[in-house]
Formats: structure tokens, sequence, C-alpha cells
């Protein structure tokens, strides 16, 4: 025996604590209508989990607390214990004796125990579950239930008939493991749709890192440039400024010597009588004018060549800012700014839920349209001014113009200066002598000041390239830090420098500064920032990945377990609906005296309109009914010496023995450890009583019964009975009765 005792304690009408000893295979509980002998079955489900209320004949927790009466005041809480004898562990836990207690107080909190340790009630269903029972089911019987198996449909009788069967604990696994296959796929749903939002925001951060990985490779290439670009240079400015530095002065000096010697024969050649003063006059005011022209030839120069460096200047910035709006095509709108638009639109269509079709997209786009216009660059900045250079353009071209004009009367003055110098020199009598000496001056003069002149232009050269070589340097230390300004290291020879045509260095600057401007258009965010970001998106979006795979490997085990459950459950309920058939056949054959009873598996199909939204016209459509199969028990009898066929036609007595007949059965296949009859043979005559007390006993060789019943019969066959009396103060009290007292009683 299985069944210990079960203590009631302000359960209902019992406001003492009571406690049954359950010694016997079969004991009963008797007493008047009204004593509470059903509030020791109701104490049964309480303790063993009931959650329905309405099965406890009550409205709320505290409808199962003993409310006080006259002479008892009322309680704040109600306990029931069950105790079991669990030496052959048909309970799953190891402990010899095992007490389940549930507790419930006034403000409906419950409480569960398991040996005095608090759990919850998912511990104790499942601790029962393996054996076979729950709180309500084939074990715990009342006179209604006993008629519902009959009246149920067949779903509903094919789970009565699984719970006997000790299906039960499949149907929990099913029901728990589809609840987890809900909460994967859920999950899956939520981890999917997290990482559909930072896809978008990885592949604009994965553009990010490849224009910083570009910018790096470009630097490095930059890096190296530099470094031969600046030691070319550095080179070459040391030899030219050096060059300038060795034959300026010297230049300078003989010029000023050659001034000196020509003021001084200018003056001998006035004062000779014997020369001419009209040739006299003619050679120093074209000397003058030669001297003239050639200074102005050589401010020309430097004033074009200064025009050309401006030029240069103005060419880059037209050529900066022609990339920059090419690079507006590529613009790159930050994720936040994109998703916090579309949050804000989002939030607009509440909005246009009341104003047309046309109405509503004309909004739409006008947002779109000034979303991009805030994200975009304004005509202002991209605009070229492209006048500057043009202005440039034509005074250079108009300089050019000027020195044509200058050089060709230049050399027109020094054909003239030749010719006369020629004529001096074939009359070389001594009144030319003077004549002569400042031919010789002027001729090297010319020479001293050509050479000069052109020492002069080379310098301003010098001069520029080398403001622009400290300019490159300092952008250099900026753009691509301090090694790419450490050239010295760079080996190369002045011979090799100066032996290298000037427009293959010139080259280089032009590479060096397309590279300068295709890293200015990458931007100069803070790559460390946007390069951590990537990882902690990029890891996030692998985390989410093995999530889903893991997701996604636990929904298929899942589904393939409840496959497997469900497998299981349907050969095992056709293996036990085929014994208890024929436990059914003999019990009902028994209680009848003959007939024939079965269950038959049966498949019902039903059909299901799926009516879906409103369709392009707005009118409803309704698609194809679909078809589904809901299997199930149905019963078959026949009565014997009658034609009855079928349940609707039995008699209420005979639809009591049948669903006794039947419920006997099922506890047959898998006895539970202990079964409560609540008045199930109250409407039996007294010779049905005696084959129901023969199936009693035959019952009780398998499972213990408690009896709550009034007949004198089912009495006979306990091994002891319970009395339960009220008195007027409305509390049952319960009585060890006396066997030979046992008829009094039940009066």
């Amino acid at each position: 025996m299985y069944l210990k005792s079960l203590e009631i304690s302000g359960f209902k009408s019992f406001a003492k604590k009571d406690s049954l000893d359950f010694t016997s295979p079969i004991s009963a509980i008797v007493g008047p209508n009204g004593s509470g002998k059903s509030n020791v079955a109701e104490a049964f489900r309480f303790v063993l989990g009931e959650q329905s209320l309405k099965s406890l004949r009550g409205k709320r927790g505290e409808d199962l607390i003993f409310s006080g009466s006259k002479n008892e005041r009322s309680l704040n809480r109600a306990g029931v214990k069950v105790i079991f004898d669990n030496i052959t562990r048909f309970l799953n836990i190891d402990f010899d004796e095992v007490s389940i207690e549930r507790v419930v107080f006034k403000d409906g909190v419950n409480q569960y125990f398991i040996n005095g340790t608090q759990v919850r009630l998912k511990d104790i269903i499942e601790l029962l579950a393996g054996a076979n029972i729950g709180s309500s089911g084939h074990h715990i019987i009342s006179q209604g239930e006993a008629d519902r198996i009959l009246s149920v449909n067949i779903k509903e009788r094919r789970e009565m008939i699984e719970d006997a069967l000790g299906l039960k604990i499949y149907q929990y696994k099913i029901s728990e493991s589809e609840k987890k296959l809900d909460k994967v796929e859920e999950n899956l749903q939520s981890v999917e749709s997290l990482r559909r939002e930072i896809k978008p925001h990885l592949r604009f951060l994965e553009k990010q890192v490849k224009k910083i990985e570009q910018s790096v490779e470009l630097r490095d290439k930059l890096r190296d440039l530099y470094k031969e670009y600046f030691k070319r240079e550095d080179v070459y400015l040391k030899y030219q400024k050096n060059y300038i530095r060795e034959h300026k002065n010297p230049l300078e000096e003989k010029m000023r010597v050659l001034n000196e010697d020509l003021a001084d024969a200018k003056e001998i050649l006035r004062k000779e009588s014997n020369s001419s003063p009209k040739d006299n006059q003619e050679l120093i005011e074209i000397e003058e004018r030669l001297s003239e022209k050639r200074k102005e030839r050589s401010n020309l120069t430097r004033e074009i060549g200064q025009l050309e460096g401006m030029i240069v200047f103005e060419e880059r910035r037209i050529v900066r800012e022609e990339s920059r709006q090419k690079e507006e095509d590529d613009r790159v709108i930050k994720f936040k700014d994109v998703k916090n638009f579309l949050f804000d639109l989002q939030d607009s269509f509440e909005e246009y839920k009341n104003i047309s079709i046309t109405d509503a997209l004309d909004k739409i786009k006008h947002s779109i349209s000034f979303f991009l216009s805030q994200n975009s660059k304004t005509a202002e900045n991209v605009q070229i001014d492209k006048s500057e250079i043009d202005k440039l353009k034509r005074e250079k071209n108009e300089m050019e113009r000027k020195l044509e004009v200058v050089v060709r009367e230049e050399k027109e003055l020094a054909e003239t200066f030749e010719n006369i110098k020629k004529q001096f020199e074939k009359d070389k009598d001594s009144s030319r002598i003077a004549e002569l000496k400042i031919f010789e001056i002027n001729a090297k003069k010319a020479e001293a000041e050509a050479r000069l002149n052109s020492i002069k232009e080379l310098e301003y050269k010098v001069g520029m390239e080398d403001e622009n070589f400290k300019r490159e340097l300092n952008e250099a230390f900026v753009l691509a830090g301090r090694e790419s300004t450490q050239f010295f290291g760079f080996q190369i020879t002045e011979e090799e420098v100066m032996r290298e045509e000037r427009k293959l260095q010139m080259e280089r600057g032009r590479e060096i500064e397309k590279i300068k401007i295709k890293l200015e258009d990458m931007g100069a965010g803070s790559s460390e920032e946007v390069l951590k970001e990537y990882e902690d998106v990029k890891n996030r979006e692998e985390f989410l990945t093995r999530e889903i795979e893991d997701l996604e490997k636990s929904a298929i085990s899942l589904k393939d377990l409840i496959m497997e459950l469900k497998e299981k459950l349907n050969v095992e309920f056709r293996d036990g609906t085929e014994k208890i058939n024929k436990q059914f056949s003999e019990f009902f054959s028994l209680m009848f005296g003959g007939g024939r009873a079965e269950l038959l598996i049966v498949k019902n199909k039903k059909r299901r309109r799926n009516d879906f939204g409103l369709d392009l016209e707005g009118e409803t459509a309704d698609m194809e009914d679909e078809e589904e199969t809901e299997e199930g028990i149905d019963i078959n009898v026949s009565l014997p010496n009658k034609k009855t066929k079928g349940l609707q036609m039995l008699s209420g007595g005979e639809r009591s023995l049948t669903s006794i007949a039947l419920l006997f059965a099922m506890s047959q296949i898998k006895p539970p450890p202990f079964i409560i009859l609540d008045e199930t043979d109250a409407a039996l005559d007294e010779a049905n009583s005696r084959r129901y007390g023969d199936m009693i006993e035959s019952l009780s060789k398998y499972s213990q019964l408690i009896l709550i019943t009034h007949n004198r019969e089912t009495m006979s066959r306990a091994g002891i009975l319970y009395g339960i009396t009220m008195g007027m103060d409305g509390v049952s009290r319960l009585l060890s009765v006396k066997l030979e007292e046992a008829v009094k009683v039940a009066k």
C-alpha cells in the first residue's frame, strides 16, 4: 500500500486538524449528506495540485479556508498533507516516506512542500506524473465524473484514457517541448530581427574600414614618395643655393666695376674734340636703351614666373574642389541619422491615415527631400570659381606678349650696337679708342648682366621652391606623420639629382598632390573609433549568427523530440486501448450479465474556414476551407436481450453501469497507487451493487480504494470505515466507526 495518511487542517468544513490513516486496501468514508464527505475527495484534489477553484467548489482561494461559525473563529490558512510509503520508489525521489503538503492563505497565495521543503507546483506535478497520479483524472472519480466519460466528445475521451494509461507524462513533455519551441522560435525571430537591424550598419562600417585600409595604404605610399621627393628637393635646393651664393656676389662686384669703367670711358669720350658729338650721343643713347630693355625683360620674366606660381596654386585649388564635388555623388549618410529618420517617418504614418494617398505620398516625398537636403552639401560649398585663374592666365598672356616685344626690341638694339661696334673697329684710329673701350665694357657688362639676371631669376625660382618645400614638409607631417619628413636616410647622390630632368621631380609632386586629395576626400575622422565600432558590431553580428545557428539546431532538436514523443504516445495509446478494450468487455458483461462493449479509435474530419483580410477592392476574400483531422475514442455498446446500440439509447442506470465498467477497466491496465470513488454507486440497485462490490474487491488487488458511499453493500467490502458528522457549529468531525455500527452511521 502506497497511501499512508491524509491530514486536513482548516480546509473547508474541517476547522480542526484531522487525520485519516489508510491501513486497509479498501477504506470507506460514510456520513449524512452535507457532513463534509466530499470535502475529503476535494482535499485530495487540492493537495495534488488542482488549480481550478470551480472543481473545488469555490470562487476564490479564501473559499477553501474555514470561514468560522457560532462557536469557532475563522482561520487565515488551510492546509492538506498527504503521506506516501515510498520504499518501492514508485515516486522518483530518494526518500522512504514522502509527504506532499499544500497551504493556501486568505490572500490567495499558495505554498507547496515536499518533505517540509518549499517547492514549485511544477515540481509536484512532475513528481506525481511519473507515478500516474494527478489532481484529477481516472483515480479521483465523483458521481458526476463517472458519467462524464460517456458524455464528452471523442477528443476529451481520448485524453481521459491517455491519463489512465499513464501517458500524461508524454503530454506534459510534449506541451513543455512545444512551449520551449515557441520560445526558441520567438527568440529566433528576435535575434534575426536584431541581426537584420545591424546588417546595414555593418555594411556601412565595412565601407568605412575599407576606406581606412585604403587610406593606410595611400599614407604608406605617400610616405615613401615623400621621402624620395623631399630628399631630391633638399639636395636640389642646397645645390642651387650654393651655386647662387658662389656666382651672384662675384657678378655683382664685376657689374659694379664695369659700371665705373663705363662711366669713365663715357667721360673721356665727351672730352675728346676729334669725336663726332652726334656719333657719341647716339652710342650713349643706344647703350642706355639696350640696358633698359634688358632690365625690362628681366622684370617681365620674373613677373611671368610669379604668375605661373599663382596659376599652379589656383589649378590645385580647382582640382581639389572638383574632386570633392565628385565625391558628393558617393556621399554616405550616417546609419544613425537614417535610422532616426525612418522612425520619424514611421511615426508620421499615423497622421497620414485620414488623408488621401496622393497627399500622403506628397508629404513623404517632401520629408525625404528635406532629409537629403539636410545631409548634402550646399550649392555654395560645391561651386567652383574659375574666374581668378582665367584672370591670371590673361595677365600671363599679356606679359608674354610684352616680353616678346621687349625681346624683339632688345635684339634690334643689340644688332644696332654691334653694327656701330664693327664700324668703329674698322676705323681703329686714335679718335676711336674711347668708343672701342665703351663697346668692350658694354659687351662685358651685357654678358655679366645677362648672367646676373639669370642668377636672380634662378634665385627667385629657388626661393619659391624653397617655400613650397617647407609648406610640403608641414603638410606631410600633418597628413602622413613625422616619419614622412625623416628623409635624410634616403640614399641618393647630388650627381644623380642634378643629372635628372626637373620635370620628373614635378611629376612626383603631382603624384603626391593626387594622393593628398584622395586622403583629404576620405575624411579625417578618428579611424580608431571607427575600427573599434566595426569590431564591436562585427563581433555582435558573429555572436548573433552563432545564436541563430544554435537556436535553429535547438528548434530542429525540439521538433524531432516532439515528433518522437507523439509517435511513442500513439503507439502506447493504441496498445493500451486494446488492453482496456479487453477489460472493458469483461466488466461490461459482468455488470449486465452479457452483451458487448468496445472502444473504437475514430477520426473525424472538420472543416475550418480561413477568412483573410480585405482584398484590393475592399471586399472580404474567403479562401478555400481547410480540412482538419481529429482523432479520438468512440464507444460502441450492445446490451444483452435488447436491440439497444449506442450510448444515446442507454437509461440512466445503464449509463452508470457502463461508465463504471469502463473506469474500472481503465484502472486495471495501469493501476494508480490509489483510487477515490465519490458516491459512484449512488444510482445502483441492490443486484448491481453486489456486482459493483465484486469489482471493487477485484480492483483493490491493484490499487488502494477510498470509497465515499451511502451504499451498504459497498461499505461491507471496506476494511476500515471513517464516519464524518457535522454538528450545529458547522464543523466536520472525523470518527472511527466499527463495522457493525456502519449501517447506523450511514443512515
